[in-house]
Order: structure tokens, then sequence, then C-alpha cells
């Protein structure tokens, strides 16, 4: 059994929680409380689930001498200390924060330090340990284009859409808020922090390049607002009409100048955006392929709830969105495991995919 440390207790988490006691090869063992009015609690409870007899803390030196093989890491935000004092133990990492490769570390500088990345690379070599991130949205979609391009001669550019038409469940969230929904669309330095609070897709394009053996010259970023139609309430507020409503990021991954691979983010408020007739798949829903090449490829992974989604709740929606993000990391537990010491990414590591939980009803 591999043994793992869950690190917060939040949103993703209770997902991933879940994904670790119901894998057959994985033994939750630890949690880690990431306030102190949280250490001592059961780590059950603090997800929602019944006792499971863990408790929380917040000694992360209590929690290194479990002995854990890897840790389940899924704060929001990465903190390069934290991580550093896991890895340099010999702890592997998976994680769904802000990280694939550190390319987003190194953008936001002034946040982390100018050396995060080669901090983490070389705490993961000391202990001999691997770090594997998803991303905060679904990494996975990244390394799917890249296997679908397998059917191509020769590809001009491909681009992968996140498409969310009514990102209002969403709204409460953190990273979700400081994209700046109801705020003025003129906000001073709301496209800064646009950029900064998206970094991550940054890093995305790197994993590309690197399983389609490109070599990148620049990766930049386009933001764009719609405002609102009308007020509207959501989890996060009331959104005032004529404030920002719709948000379209373009991260793109240039080769002498020209966009080669984009990943671009379509977040609207759905019938309350107005003025994004030229969004083209904003009123789409789920993660879109295209591939300009020979042959021309178009998909779209759609996850679709075993329940009726017309009678889900907020909460049960948004559920499903951390789900999603998390699974992925779980499921790439063993193969991180038995990675190679340093940064790791899904061109390190065999295909992730739902080993060992199909389930046959009887």
């Amino acid at each position: 059994m591999i043994k793992v440390i869950q690190w917060t207790s939040g949103g993703v988490a209770r997902e991933t929680t879940r994904a670790i006691l119901s894998h057959p090869n994985l033994a939750l063992i630890g949690m880690y409380a990431y306030s102190e009015a949280k250490a001592g609690c059961d780590a059950g409870e603090l997800v929602g689930l019944a006792p499971l007899g863990i408790n929380a803390t917040a000694d992360i030196d209590q929690l290194i001498g479990l002995k854990p093989d890897v840790v389940s890491y899924n704060p929001l935000y990465p903190d390069i200390d934290q991580l550093c004092q896991l890895l340099s133990a010999g702890i592997n990492i998976v994680t769904t924060c802000n990280f694939m490769t550190g390319w987003g570390l190194d953008y936001q500088a002034n946040r982390y330090g100018r050396n995060a990345r080669q901090r983490l690379q070389g705490a993961a070599l000391v202990g001999g340990a691997s770090m594997f991130g998803t991303g905060i949205n679904p990494g996975h979609i990244n390394y799917q284009a890249c296997v679908m391009s397998s059917v191509c001669s020769e590809i001009e550019h491909l681009r992968i859409t996140e498409a969310v038409p009514d990102i209002t469940p969403f709204l409460g969230d953190p990273n979700i808020a400081a994209f700046g929904y109801g705020q003025p669309l003129d906000t001073p330095g709301l496209e800064s922090r646009q950029k900064e609070e998206s970094a991550v897709f940054g890093d995305a394009l790197e994993v590309m390049a690197s399983l389609l053996d490109i070599e990148l010259d620049e990766i930049r970023c386009r933001c764009e607002v719609a405002p609102a139609s009308e007020d509207f309430d959501t989890p996060g507020g009331v959104i005032a009409r004529g404030t920002v409503a719709g948000v379209r990021l373009r991260w793109e991954g240039c080769v002498s100048g020209e966009p080669v691979l984009e990943n671009q983010q379509l977040w609207v408020c759905g019938r309350f955006v107005e003025g994004i007739g030229d969004w083209q798949g904003a009123d789409k829903h789920g993660y879109i392929i295209d591939i300009r090449g020979d042959p021309n490829v178009h998909s779209v992974m759609l996850p679709i709830p075993r329940q009726d989604s017309s009678k889900m709740t907020l909460a049960e929606r948004h559920a499903l969105g951390m789900r999603i993000t998390g699974l992925p990391s779980i499921n790439a537990i063993p193969h991180v495991c038995a990675a190679a010491p340093g940064i790791r990414t899904y061109k390190d590591i065999p295909p992730v995919v739902a080993g060992g939980r199909l389930f046959v009803k009887t």
C-alpha cells in the first residue's frame, strides 16, 4: 500500500480524500490542517465524511515523522518552503495547485521569489523525490490533446478551450473571484492580475511543447472582459449591470512570433453576459480540442454527472468541478512514486488512468 498524507481539507481536498479512500492501493495516514482551528479535528469530519480516526495536524514535522510515500497537496497557491521541506525529506508530491512545470512561479517572481522552480528541483533531487502537478484547472486535457495529434502528419496550430457557459457557481472561489467578476471593466491592474492568476496555463503550454517536441520562443497572454447585461446574484455576491461578467484568456505559445499552441479560457455568467458574439465557443460546455493540420482534429471532452444535471444544486455542480480537478492527481500517485526524482510532467510518467477503479455491478 502507498501511504498518503492529504494536505488541507478544502473544496478539491474533499474530493481527493474520497478518491484516496476508495483507491485499492492507497492508504490515508494523515492530514495537514491549514488552520490551527482545524488541528486536532478528525480528517473525515473535516471533509464531510464519517470519522476516520485520523486527526489533522498543523505540525509538519509530525506528518513527516509518519513516513508517508506521497503528499496529496491541494492548496490553491503553493508554499515553496513547505514543498521544499517535504521533497527534501524524500516525500513525493502530487498537486492541483497552480503548478505544472514551474514556469508560472518564475512569471510570478514577486510572489514566489526569483528561484522558486530551481529550489523545488533542487529539493527533489536532494530527497530523491518526485513532484507532479496537474494544474488547478484540469491540466490533463493538455496531455489528451497531444495524444490526439498522433493522427496528424503535420500540425499548424493546436488550441484547447475550457468553455464554461455558466461560471456563476464558482464565483465564491478565491481563484475565480480574483479575475474581476463584478468589478468595473476598466479596473486598474485587472489585466495584470488576470495574467498572474492564470500563469499556470503557461506551464501547460510548456508541457505541450515538450510532448510535441516544439521549442517555444515566447509564452504570452491576451485578456478580454465582457459586461453584465443586468444585476444578478452569485455565491460571491451581487454582480451589477455593466461590471465584469465574462472573462476570456488566451495563453499562447509562439514560434518565430506566431502562436502555435493556445490555451483559451472562456468563463462567462450565462445569460447575464453580453458583448461576447465573437467569443467562439462561449456557448459550449466542456474542454474543446481543435488541431489545425493534416488532418484537422476536433474533439470535446464533457464530464457528465451520473445524476440528472437539471436537478443538481450549486454545491453539487461545484463538487463535480472539484472532482475532475482532483482525480487526475490521485490516479497518478503510483506512477509518481515510481518516477525519477525531480519535477515531473505528463511526458515523464505512463498514461494517467482510473487504475483499479473498474467496478462491475452484480
